[in-house]
C-alpha cells in the first residue's frame, strides 16, 4: 500500500482488516518533518508504524524497536518549548493536517543527516540519554475529575464486569482504560467450550456499560500515580478537532485496579532489534489497525494463544516458516489446528540471539534446542519479524504504589499480589485471574469485597493440562558475549541491560580459589519495571524473598518519578514518605544527600550502611524524589552520616546533608 507499506490491505484477511480505521477517510500529517499518511482511527503510532517507521532510535550504536511501551512523546511544532504539553504518540489521535515534532534529543545533528531521515525507518531518538523516553507531562497540576464513588482503573472484561457491579449497587462510577476503546486483552486468548467468543462477550459488556447513566467512560486515559482515595491520570482528549492533554484527580473511595498483566519479553541478544515485538502487541497491532511489516514472520513463545497469532498470519498471507516454543512437549488445541496449516513446531527450543540481516529489512533469528539438560545450536533463521512471548506477569504497580504488597510464586514464576491497603481491590490477571470466566467473576468480586458485601467464590475455568500446556516462565537465553547486540531485560523504556558475568582472575582448579563476583539489580540505581523485577528473579540476580519489597522500592517510584521534570509538592501525586514504603525503615526520616563524586541520582537508588553490603532488605534507605540538583532520600533512623550507593561493579559513598523539609 503506498505510503503505508506496513499495512495490509483490506482484502487480505477479514479478522485483520483494521477494525479501528475507517479506510475511507484518509489522513496525512508530519512527524519530524517527515509526511506520514494513515486513516481516521489511526493513533500518531500505528500511523507512523504502519508508514515503515519501525526504530525509536539507538542506543549504544544498536537500533532499538520503535512499539507502545518504548515510543518518544511528542508536541505539537508551535508549542515544542512547552514540554509540559508533551503528548504520548500512542495514545493521540491522528489528526489531519498535524505537525508533530518528538521532543527528545536526536541522535545527530548534521543537517544532511536529519534530512536523510525524513526518509528513513527510524525517529533518530538518541537513546542513550535517560530521560529519551521520559513523560513530561506528569509535572502538571491537576484538575478535579468527575464525582464518583467507585473509580475502576482499566477497561477490559474485568474492568467493566466492576463498573457494572459498582453500577447496580447504586454507586456513582468512572472507568478510565489508557487506550482508545475497551475490551483489554481478551480477543487475543480465543474461546473455551460453552463460552461466548471474545468479541461478543465485549460487546455485550461495552453496552451495558454505555447504557449505565451511573458509569463515565475516559479512554485514552492512563493511571500514573494512586494512593487510597485518589488516582491520578493522564488523559488525551479532542477539543475542537485538536488532542490535548489533561491532568485529573480521581477521588474516590473505592478503587478498583484490573490493570491486566503485562506480557513478558524473552531474555537473548537482540531482544529488541527493530523487527522484534511481543506476540499481544503484534496481534493487537494487526486486529485494529492491519499494521504487519513484511511477508514471513518467526513465532517463539512459551504460551499457546502465540499459534493463533501465527495461524491469523498465515490467513492473511504471511508466510510462517516454525513456531519456536521453549516448553518440552507442548499441547494445545492451538497447536492442533496450527500444524493443519502447515507450521512447523520446534519443542523445547530458545531464540539464542537475533541479529539484523546483512542487508535491507529483515532479521536473522539464532534458535537453539535446549531441554532436559541437553543444549545445541540450530540453523539460523532469515525472517521478516519476529514475534516473542515469555508468558505474563501481572500488572501489580500501581497496586505497590498505593501500599499493596507482593510475593514471588516459583511455581508461575511471577510476582503475585498479597495484602493491600484498605479501599482499593484488585480484579481480572492484575489479581492472578487468567479465564475469562474468573476475570467476568473478580470485577464484581472486587467491588463486594469493598462494599464489605457477602462474595462469591471466585473459579478459574482452566482446560485439563492434558490438553494445555500451562505457560513456562519466560525463556531466558545464552549468556551474551562481545559480539552480540546487547540482552535488555525488558520491554519498559529505562533499557536495563543484561549486565556481564564478571570473571574471575584466578584458575578455577586451584583450591579455595574465591568465586567470580556476581551481579545484583541492587547495583543498578534506577527505578525498574515489574517485568524486569520478574526477569531479575530468574537470572538470580534479585532472591526470590526479596523480590516483593523490591518491587515496593523500585517499581512504585517508576510512574511518579520524571527527572528533571519532577513536580515540587504543590502538584506531586504522593506524598512524602510515599505510602508505599511506609513502615518499611524503622525511625524513617527524608534526608537531602549527595554522592562524594559528581553524578546524578536516580530515584530507586538503594542507600546501604557500608560499602560492602548489597543485599536489598539490608538497605538502610531509598532516594524518593529529585528537587533540583539534590536527591531527597527516606533513611532508617539508625543510619549515620555517611552510607553508600551501589552500581555495576563499585559502591558510591552518599552524604547525608540535612533533614529535608518541603517549602
Amino acid at each position: 500500500m503506498k505510503g503505508q507499506p506496513s499495512r495490509l490491505g483490506a482484502e487480505q484477511q477479514p479478522n485483520l482488516t483494521g477494525s479501528a480505521i475507517d479506510r475511507g477517510r484518509p489522513l496525512q500529517f508530519r512527524l519530524d518533518g517527515r509526511l506520514i499518511s494513515g486513516f481516521a482511527g489511526d493513533t500518531v503510532l500505528t500511523a507512523a508504524l504502519a508508514s515503515g517507521i519501525d526504530a525509536a532510535g539507538r542506543r549504544d550504536g544498536a537500533s532499538l524497536a520503535l512499539s507502545a511501551r518504548h515510543a518518544p512523546a511528542i508536541s505539537f511544532a508551535a508549542l515544542a518549548g512547552d514540554r509540559q504539553r508533551a503528548l504520548p504518540m500512542e495514545r493521540t489521535p491522528a489528526t489531519d493536517g498535524a505537525d508533530y515534532l518528538t521532543t527528545a534529543r536526536k541522535g545527530n545533528g548534521n543537517p544532511v543527516a536529519r534530512l536523510l531521515r525524513r526518509h528513513g525507518r527510524s525517529l533518530d531518538i538518541d537513546l542513550d540519554r535517560p530521560d529519551a523516553l521520559a513523560r513530561p507531562w506528569l509535572g502538571m497540576p491537576a484538575a478535579a475529575g468527575p464525582e464518583a464513588d467507585l473509580v475502576v482503573v482499566g477497561g477490559g472484561v474485568a474492568g467493566m464486569s466492576a463498573a457494572l457491579a459498582g453500577a447496580r449497587r447504586g454507586l456513582r462510577v468512572v472507568l478510565a482504560e489508557a487506550s482508545p476503546r475497551l475490551g483489554g486483552k481478551a480477543r487475543f486468548f480465543g474461546t473455551q467450550d460453552g463460552e461466548e467468543t471474545p468479541g461478543e462477550a465485549i460487546a455485550r459488556l461495552a453496552a451495558a456499560v454505555a447504557e449505565a447513566d451511573a458509569i463515565a467512560v475516559l479512554t485514552h486515559a492512563e493511571v500514573f500515580a494512586l494512593r487510597p482515595g485518589v488516582a491520578r491520570l493522564h488523559q488525551v482528549e479532542m477539543l475542537d478537532g485538536t488532542p490535548a492533554g489533561r491532568i485529573i484527580d480521581l477521588r474516590a473511595r473505592h478503587i478498583v485496579l484490573a490493570t491486566g498483566a503485562l506480557e513478558r519479553l524473552p531474555l537473548f541478544p537482540g531482544n529488541r532489534l527493530p523487527g522484534v515485538m511481543g506476540t499481544l502487541e503484534a496481534f493487537e497491532l494487526a486486529q485494529f489497525y492491519s499494521i504487519w511489516p513484511g511477508a514471513s514472520a518467526l513465532v517463539a513463545t512459551s504460551s499457546s494463544p502465540a499459534y493463533r497469532l501465527a495461524m491469523l498470519a498465515a490467513d492473511a498471507g504471511v508466510a510462517v516458516p516454525r513456531i519456536v516454543d521453549a516448553r518440552p512437549r507442548p499441547q494445545s488445541r492451538f497447536i492442533e489446528f496450527s500444524k493443519a496449516y502447515g507450521i512447523t513446531l520446534a519443542a523445547g527450543t530458545v531464540i539464542a540471539a537475533a541479529a539484523a540481516a546483512p542487508k535491507g529489512r529483515g532479521l536473522v533469528a539464532m534458535p537453539r534446542l535446549s531441554m532436559e539438560g541437553f543444549s545445541r545450536p540450530e540453523p539460523p533463521i532469515a525472517v521478516d519479524r519476529l514475534l516473542v512471548g515469555g508468558g505474563w506477569q501481572p500488572d501489580l504497580t500501581l497496586w505497590h504504589m498505593a501500599g499493596g504488597e507482593s510475593a514471588w510464586n516459583a511455581a508461575s514464576a511471577r510476582l503475585e499480589p498479597r495484602h493491600g491497603p484498605p479501599g482499593i481491590a484488585l480484579a481480572g490477571s492484575a489479581a492472578g485471574w487468567f479465564s475469562r470466566s474468573a476475570c467476568l467473576a473478580s470485577g464484581g468480586d472486587a467491588v463486594d469485597m469493598l462494599l464489605g458485601r457477602k462474595r462469591q467464590p471466585v473459579e478459574d475455568r482452566l482446560i485439563d493440562p492434558i490438553y494445555e500446556t500451562p505457560d513456562a516462565p519466560a525463556p531466558i537465553g545464552d549468556e551474551p558475549d562481545d559480539t552480540t547486540q546487547p540482552a535488555f531485560l525488558d520491554g519498559g523504556w529505562r533499557h536495563i541491560e543484561r549486565p556481564r558475568k564478571r570473571v574471575s582472575r584466578w584458575p578455577g582448579w586451584l583450591p579455595f580459589a574465591p568465586r567470580a563476583p556476581g551481579w545484583s539489580l541492587a547495583d543498578m540505581p534506577q527505578p525498574l519495571d515489574i517485568a524486569d523485577i520478574a526477569a531479575g528473579v530468574q537470572l538470580g540476580a534479585i532472591p526470590a524473598a526479596s523480590a516483593g519489597i523490591v518491587a515496593q522500592e523500585r517499581v512504585a517510584m517508576v510512574a511518579v518519578e520524571s527527572g528533571e521534570d519532577a513536580p515540587d509538592d504543590s502538584t506531586a501525586p504522593l506524598p512524602l514518605p510515599p505510602a508505599y514504603l511506609a513502615g518499611r525503615y524503622e525511625g524513617a526520616t527524608l534526608w537531602l544527600v549527595a554522592p562524594d563524586d559528581a553524578r546524578r541520582l536516580d530515584v530507586g537508588a538503594l542507600i546501604y550502611p557500608d560499602a560492602d553490603e548489597t543485599d536489598p532488605l539490608k538497605a538502610i534507605g531509598v532516594v524518593v524524589r529529585i528537587v533540583g540538583d539534590k536527591a531527597v532520600a527516606l533513611i532508617a533512623g539508625s543510619a549515620g552520616q555517611t552510607a553508600s550507593m551501589r552500581e555495576p561493579g563499585r559502591a558510591v559513598g552518599i552524604k547525608l546533608l540535612e533533614p529535608y523539609r518541603p517549602d
